[in-house]
Parts: C-alpha cells; sequence; structure tokens
C-alpha cells in the first residue's frame, strides 16, 4: 500500500488545492525519470508523486480517504468501525485499484498540465543544452487561460463593462461590445498565465453565456416584443407606452391596427457597434379583449356595421 499521501508532497491535511498542486509540482519537476536518467530512486519518486496528486487533487476521492473509506491507492477499505458502510457489497480490491501499467511515456504524462508540462520541456531543454554546451531556450509566452462568463440580456444588447472575478483573486473588467452572442470568446491579452524566462503572460479567454429574456427575442440584431393593446387603442389608434432594452419609450399606434400588425421601431433593437448600425425594434400587436363591459356588450348586439367583415372568407377544410 501506498504512504501517507500528505506525507509523500510534504503539505498539511488542510493543505489548499493550490498548496497540493505547488507541491506536487515541485516533486514532479525535480524528480521527472526524463530529467533523471540511470536514476531508479527518482523515477519511484515522481510516480508515488503522481499518484499522491491523483487522490488529493480530486475533492471526491480526498475526502473518502480522509474519512478512511478509501486507501493511498485509492482501494476500498473499511472504516475504523469495521465493516463496509454505505451499502458496500463487496468485490474484488483489485477492481478499485489505479491501473498502474500503462506504457511509460503515458506514465510520465499523466496529471501533468499543461503549464507543468511547459516546464519540464524546458528543464529537459536546459539539461540538453548544458550536455551538448548550448544555451537554454529564450522567453516564452504563459500559457492561455480559459473562463466563462454569464452576460444579462440588457448588457448583450447594448454593450457593458462587467467584472470578472478570477480563481486566484484577481478581477478583470471585461467590455461587453454591443451584440455578443452565446458561445462568443473574447480575448484579454496579458490576463492568462505568467510568461517563462522573461516571456510575456498569456491571454485570457472569456466564453460568454447570454442569458434569455422574458420579453425581448433576438434576430441578428433586431429585437421583437409581443405588444398587448386594447380593443379601443386597435381601433382608435393612439399613443401607448413600450419597453425597450434602453428604457420606456411613447409610440403612437395606427388606426385600425389588426393583430398582427408589426410596427417598425428603426435603432430600437441591439446598439451599434463599430461599422454596424443599431438594429431594429419590431412590435407585433396582439389585441387582448379581457372582460367586456356592460356598455361595450349592450352596443355590440345592437351595432350593424356598414361594411361587414368575414374574417373567416376562404377558409375551407381540406378536401
Amino acid at each position: 500500500m501506498a504512504d501517507d499521501p500528505y506525507k509523500i508532497l510534504g503539505v498539511a491535511r488542510d493543505a489548499t488545492p493550490e498548496a497540493i498542486k505547488k507541491a506536487y509540482r515541485a516533486l514532479a519537476r525535480k524528480h521527472h525519470p526524463d530529467l533523471n536518467p540511470d536514476k531508479p530512486e527518482a523515477e519511484a519518486r515522481f510516480k508515488a508523486a503522481s499518484t499522491a496528486n491523483e487522490l488529493l487533487s480530486d475533492p471526491e476521492k480526498r475526502a473518502r480517504f480522509d474519512r478512511g473509506e478509501i486507501n493511498a491507492d485509492g482501494q476500498e477499505q473499511a472504516p475504523a468501525g469495521g465493516g463496509f458502510g454505505g451499502g458496500f457489497t463487496g468485490g474484488s480490491p483489485g477492481s478499485y485499484r489505479r491501473h498502474a501499467e500503462a506504457d511509460q511515456g503515458e506514465r510520465y504524462s499523466q496529471n501533468i498540465d499543461p503549464e507543468m508540462y511547459d516546464d519540464l520541456l524546458a528543464d529537459l531543454f536546459q539539461a540538453h543544452g548544458r550536455r551538448a554546451g548550448r544555451r537554454p531556450p529564450g522567453p516564452r509566452p504563459g500559457a492561455d487561460e480559459h473562463y466563462r462568463l454569464d452576460v444579462p440580456f440588457h448588457d448583450a444588447v447594448l454593450g457593458a463593462t462587467v467584472p470578472l472575478t478570477l480563481p486566484d483573486g484577481r478581477t478583470l473588467s471585461v467590455k461587453i461590445p454591443p451584440g455578443v452572442v452565446t458561445g462568443q470568446v473574447l480575448r484579454l491579452r496579458g490576463q492568462g498565465g505568467p510568461g517563462r524566462q522573461g516571456g510575456p503572460a498569456g491571454d485570457a479567454m472569456i466564453e460568454l453565456a447570454v442569458a434569455d429574456h422574458a420579453l425581448f427575442r433576438r434576430d441578428g440584431f433586431d429585437l421583437h416584443l409581443d405588444l398587448p393593446v386594447t380593443l379601443k387603442e386597435a381601433v382608435l389608434g393612439g399613443p401607448v407606452q413600450v419597453p425597450t432594452p434602453a428604457g420606456p419609450l411613447r409610440v403612437t399606434l395606427p388606426a385600425a391596427s389588426d393583430t398582427g400588425r408589426v410596427i417598425r421601431l428603426r435603432g430600437r433593437g441591439v446598439a451599434a457597434h463599430a461599422s454596424r448600425p443599431a438594429g431594429d425594434l419590431l412590435l407585433t400587436l396582439r389585441v387582448v379583449i379581457g372582460q367586456p363591459d356592460a356598455a361595450l356588450e349592450a352596443f355590440l348586439r345592437d351595432w350593424t356595421p356598414e361594411a361587414p367583415l368575414d374574417p373567416r372568407a376562404g377558409m375551407e377544410a381540406a378536401a
């Protein structure tokens, strides 16, 4: 059975994930077999550190190890009180053992994050350069770091600057241009991983997820809104207040506006950006009768239109 993973990495049992990662990276770079040829003890320490990191970097495995449910190899074991809890029904211990007989290249590369892999390559080049009498490689840029940012609908339509707090505690100001869509990626240059040997920092890649809206529907840079109107407003027309992303707007409806009529408000859609003009807001009228009062009902009973309309003219069931 493997030794205590906390002792192998040299960290306290309450160590943070960042402290565990830092300790593992230091040990992996020190004992990697490619940097220590013909030193089997270095390979053994590298493998032990990789096994310990695999367990402690997984929150669920770490918690189970701390509770005594699995050992340092990741195998199920009886709790201190004896017996297996949680409904365990048995099985071969080997079925829980981490596969340790992968080929040599796979074994050396597992659990190495891209940034650490770059560091290992730099160490290998430096070691090779020393043996061959050459100078070590020059500056190298840092790795790009990827994040996801939820964007409110109004910010995507009008544009905004929103804060993004990173895992390391830094806060970036992300400028959201009007017209962004879900899946679009913004690049913040120089806000990624640090460069090595004086190289520039990498970039922060911000993937956007734009929220839907309860009223507005977006079609390219145009917006659509179903606008309820009363029978009187539809027949007589007149001013009504309309919601827009930039705030309420007073709009005059034309008389005799039937349900389904579309009114275009130019420039009231997605805000303009660079060489692109602003989109439009298209209002689709929906006549709402509601509960008619007695006067309206009496009027309609006695009313005979001068030009009767049959709204269902031409509608015939298919033969």
